[in-house]
């Protein structure tokens, strides 16, 4: 790997970027001269290349990464080397290679959802063409959500085993192969057993593209992670754009068919733009947990040559801080270590500080059982959409052009809705709380009143104005959540966060099969209510978090 001497400069020299707070580096900066190890003369410097006028030494740096290190109870050579490589990525800033990842991270979550209104597109087609009842062709969808649980949980830990850069392109290669191959599944079981592995690879797509972009961002831009979520009501949009150009416009046994192609060959041209137009370096921190220090080092300059700008990192400042590999023996973590370290997320130690006063402790329970809720309700509705309009309205209304143009339209609507949450949230008297709240209440309504009337334009109305406030709700959710966690038990808060919204997600194509056999309105019903019931959660949150720093 080329190591870019081009993009080296001494410490200090670039631009230092906000990493702690003043009052913090204040209180270091006396902590050193206590020690006699402050140089007033070489820590300060009218003409340097920071805003503030200060230039960090390794004393300093050393000193900041410690402190930074104790919030968390860790100290390890790999913890420290982490956090060093964190504060080159910051003094960098945001360039051309984060802008270029967020848009092929992007994509994973577009797909993500392209697939799960894919199927549910698919479904009064197969219902159709294979004889299965209205209510058992749901099982579809159960089979995308084992293997969107199974994608989750497996490729999140092999992002961590194999490497980010191979799991990154490996699951949509997964999702886009089987998903050309579900298109020409022979029966119904072919299909739902295509569209699992579906789900096992566009499952990885938001544990392994999330920390991956969060690895590669600075500090003060981590807030674009929330942004992330503005793709994926993008990709509903894809979906029922192509099943209104195919499905009413050819026979049964192929309109489905040609739209699940369309769908697979757009995910697998996602996968040849990330794997031949995009070099993508692989994890600085996955680097340092194999013992690959030179690489790691070589990597940030890397991403500094592509931002065209430069950095001070290199293996003596980490060794100056972390320890030489060759004093401290090797730092890379063994697969057994990996595994340890990624379920100890979840154990009783790293789950017992979210629950830590009333505060933290009614918040975290709050948050999980809003996610559970959301996680059901959201699925209850949007998932068979398409079956509630087809019953909607007359013979001719309900025709099929109409139930997919009406989808189509339904679909662009909520997109602004993503974008929108990114400025509500900053709103004065609303802020985030609001924000969730207000919207997920009125998307409840919406549900409800989808089932007032059966005319299709009525239920058009609904449908639309339904999809843009519940666009909001999950963009705000998106922003709230990692930022009411303090940042030690960050990661287990919002993982076991999208773990439960996976499960009840999961449980969801049960409800409405069963509940939807004794009344046809009854999952929509349900929906709704779980809509009331996380917009009562919310109205109980006891923290804001807008306008300030998260923990």
């Amino acid at each position: 790997m080329p190591e870019y001497p081009e993009t080296l400069v001494n410490l200090g020299q670039t631009p230092r970027r906000p990493f702690v707070k003043s009052n913090f580096l204040d209180c270091i900066t006396r902590k050193l001269k206590i020690t006699g190890k402050y140089d007033e003369k070489s820590t300060r410097s009218s003409d340097s290349g920071s805003s503030d006028g200060t230039i960090v030494t390794l004393e300093i740096l050393k000193a900041e990464i410690e402190a930074d290190l104790s919030a968390f109870g860790v100290n390890s050579a790999y913890d420290r080397k982490s956090k060093v490589i964190n504060r080159a990525l910051n003094d960098m800033g945001m360039g051309k290679y984060q802008w270029q990842l967020f848009t092929l991270c992007g994509m994973g979550w577009m797909a993500d959802n392209l697939w799960l209104q894919g199927v549910a597109i698919t479904l009064p087609q197969l219902s159709a063409e294979f004889g299965v009842s209205e209510t058992n062709v749901r099982f579809t969808t159960l089979a995308l959500f084992v293997g969107l649980c199974l994608g989750a949980s497996f490729w999140g830990i092999a992002a961590d085993v194999i490497g980010r850069r191979p799991a990154f392109n490996f699951t949509l290669a997964i999702a886009g192969i089987f998903g050309l191959a579900a298109g020409g599944a022979p029966n119904w079981i072919g299909v739902c057993g295509l569209f699992a592995c579906v789900g096992l690879g566009i499952g990885g797509n938001f544990p392994v593209d999330g920390a991956l972009f969060l690895e590669f961002l600075p500090h003060d831009s981590s807030g674009l992670l929330t942004a992330l979520s503005a793709w994926w009501p993008v990709g509903q949009f894809i979906s029922s754009i192509l099943a209104w150009a195919f499905i009413p416009n050819y026979p049964v046994k192929w309109g489905w068919r040609y739209t699940v192609l369309s769908l697979g060959a757009i995910t697998f041209a996602m996968f040849v733009c990330r794997f031949f137009f995009f070099h993508l370096f692989e994890s600085p921190k996955f680097l340092l947990s194999r013992g690959r220090q030179t690489e790691a080092v070589a990597v940030i300059r890397g991403i500094a040559h592509h931002n065209e700008t430069q950095t001070w990192l290199t293996e003596e400042i980490l060794n100056a801080i972390g320890g030489d590999p060759e004093v401290v023996g090797a730092q890379a973590l063994n697969t057994s270590e990996i595994v340890k370290r990624n379920l100890s997320k979840f154990s009783t130690k790293r789950i017992g500080p979210l629950f830590h006063g009333w505060r933290l402790t009614t918040t975290t329970c709050l948050l999980w059982f809003i996610w559970a809720t959301i996680g059901m309700g959201y699925p209850l509705f949007n998932a068979f959409l398409p079956q509630y309009l087809a019953n909607a309205g007359g013979e001719q209304e309900n025709s099929v052009n109409n139930i997919y143009r009406d989808y189509a339209i339904t679909s662009a609507v909520g997109i602004p809705g993503s974008l929108c949450a990114l400025y509500t949230v900053n709103w004065r008297y609303i802020g985030r709380k609001g924000t969730m709240a207000i919207s997920t209440v009125i998307a409840g309504i919406f549900i409800f009143l989808f089932t007032v009337s059966s005319n299709n334009k009525f239920q058009l109305a609904f449908t639309s104005l339904e999809a843009f406030w519940q666009n909001i709700m999950y963009g705000v959710l998106y922003a709230y959540t990692p930022e009411v966690f303090p940042a030690p038990n960050r990661g287990t808060g919002t993982g076991i966060s999208s773990f439960l919204n996976r499960v009840a997600g999961l449980c969801a194509p049960l409800v409405a099969i069963y509940a939807g056999e004794a009344n046809p309105k009854a999952p929509i019903y349900a929906s709704g209510g779980l809509m009331l019931a996380a917009f009562v959660a919310m109205l109980c949150l006891p923290i804001e978090t807008r306008g300030r720093h998260a923990l």
